[in-house]
Order: C-alpha cells, then structure tokens, then sequence
C-alpha cells in the first residue's frame, strides 16, 4: 500500500488528500473517478500523491461535481496553483482578489483579465519558463478562472491603457487576433471597465520596459505591481506606490479618450492599419472635456455604480 501523503505539508498535499477522502466515501476506484471526469485513473492517483501536474480549475470542478464537495475543491485550488510561485507572486493574486480598482497599462500584450482563450494560449506558449503542455494548460485554466471576478457582485472597477504596440503586434493568427480586439470593444461597453490606448506619438515614459498595475484595496490604500518578461516585483511601500500611482495617472492623461480609443481598436481589428490615424491633441482634448462633462452629469443625476476619484494623497 502507498504510503499517505501528510495534507499538512503543502497546499496540494490538502487538496489531494480530500480528493482521497471523498472518493472513499463514494465507494469509487481511482479507476472509476477517473472515468466520470474523464481523466485516466492514473491521474488521479497523481492528484493524491501529490505527484505529476498539478490539476486544473476545469478538472477540480469536475470532481467537485462528481464527489459532491460543495465547491471545496474549487475553493482550495486557487491555493495549489498559487504554490508555485514565488511569495511576492502569491501576495500579488491575494491583493488582486481583495481590489475594489485595479488600474493596468499593458507595454506589450493585453492584459490577463480582458483576454480571450485563444489570445492567452497564444500568449502562455511561450516563454522561458514553460515546462510543458501540462503546465500551459494549468496557466490557462488559471487566468481563464481570474476572469470570472469580473462578472461577480463584487466586481472591481477596472481602468486599462494599452500601449498601441499591443493593438499592432499579432499574437496567434488573424482570427485569434481579431477575437481579441473585439473582445476588448465588448469590454469596454461594460460601466465598470475603461479601455483606453497610448499612442506611438506619446513618446518615451517611465514604464515603457514592461506593465503596471495599481490595486486600490478596501481600505482605500494601494500597492504597485510591476512585470516584465520573466520577472514582477510587489511594491507596498507608501512612498513608493504613491510615485507609481502619479505615474499611472500621467499615462491615463497622455492615452486617448476612451471614444477615440475605442475607435482606434476598431480600426485595427478591421485590418484598416493606415486609417487607424491618431487624432491631434487638440481634438483629444475637446473629446476628453466633453467626455468628463457628461460624467460629471451622470454622477449628479445619481447613477452610481463607479467608485468615486479618490482625493490626492498629501
């Protein structure tokens, strides 16, 4: 007989040990659980031996529903993805889970929350530090499920400015492509999500070698969170955030309006690259004024929804 895994010892131990215990109870082989989610038994033996893959949110919701957890396994999946990351990494996801704002600027690629499922394979494939097939679709399962708060009751309010060379640069082929664009247009036309776009002409600024998230939390504080291609840094640090959140919003000021953005999106999406003209200042301007204009009227008529700008920090 195997030895059992102590679920004391890590977070996939836990997981795998109650996989073990509710398949007991439900009088099923390892063989037979494996055959009503469609896995081969061996994989679940790899589940309770805390051995191979680590298993993905669509399996862990198969079992769920199999076993009759009550959302357990659901539940404590987010946790044993998260174990493979390094602290400040999980203590990122943590916060993110928590915001009531998350503010992005994306250098490179559209952000993990407004991504399609074609886009973020395309995007996981690659990568100096992929594995396997095993581990992208773990990825993916992973950023698919963090979407998902999006649609909730306690959904953030979510500003995004993407840099042009993000609408420019395909990622998968056309269709994957095209898909993506028409997602962030269907994206934006939701009242708690803002795309906008930072057009080549911008120039140079103090983040242009990777991404930035900003993450407003309950209490009204923030942290910073910077990535590049291989590496992200978690910043907390009062002073520090605060030069962050100054810069977060020079680049929200230097993108396009969110109209003007949006058209630009469409633009692209349609392949008409060279129609796709960036508008002149003055025109962003007198488009921003009249944009902030009738947000102002809809915020007095009480229309709500929108968390209220925050006052500057002194």
């Amino acid at each position: 007989m195997a030895k059992e895994i102590d679920p004391s010892t890590s977070m996939a131990a836990l997981f795998g040990a109650r996989v073990r215990k509710l398949r007991t109870a439900a009088g099923l082989t390892q063989a037979e659980l494996g055959a009503r989610v469609h896995v081969v038994g061996t994989r679940i033996a790899q589940i309770e031996r805390v051995s191979g893959a680590k298993p993905t949110l669509e399996l862990a919701r198969a079992l769920d529903a199999v076993l009759g957890a009550d959302d357990l396994l659901v539940e404590l999946w987010p946790y044993v993805y998260r174990e493979t990351f390094p602290d400040w990494s999980r203590k990122f996801m943590a916060y993110a889970e928590q915001a009531v704002s998350i503010g992005e600027y994306a250098a490179h690629v559209v952000p993990g929350l407004l991504q399609t499922a074609s886009y973020a394979r395309a995007v996981l494939s690659v990568g100096l530090t992929l594995s396997g097939d095993a581990q992208l679709e773990e990825r993916l399962s992973a950023r698919m499920g963090r979407q998902v708060r999006l649609t909730s009751e306690d959904r953030p309010v979510l500003r995004v400015v993407l840099d042009e060379a993000v609408l420019r640069r395909p990622v998968g082929d056309s269709t994957v492509m095209r898909e993506q664009l028409k997602r962030l247009l269907d994206n934006a036309s939701e009242r708690h999500i803002t795309v906008q776009v930072l057009p080549f002409d911008q120039g140079e600024h103090d983040v242009m070698g990777g991404s930035l998230s900003i993450l407003t939390l309950p209490d009204g504080s923030d942290v910073a969170y910077t990535e590049g291609a291989h590496y992200g840094q978690l910043i907390e640090d009062p002073e520090d955030v605060g030069n962050f959140v100054r810069t977060y919003h020079q680049l929200r000021a230097a993108a396009l309006p969110p109209l003007m953005s949006l058209d630009m999106i469409r633009s692209v999406m349609e392949d008409n690259h060279r129609g796709a003209n960036v508008p002149s200042r003055s025109e962003r301007r007198r488009v921003a004024q009249k944009q902030l204009q009738q947000s102002g009227r809809r915020q007095l008529r009480g229309s709500g929804g929108r968390i209220s700008p925050r006052r500057p920090r002194t």
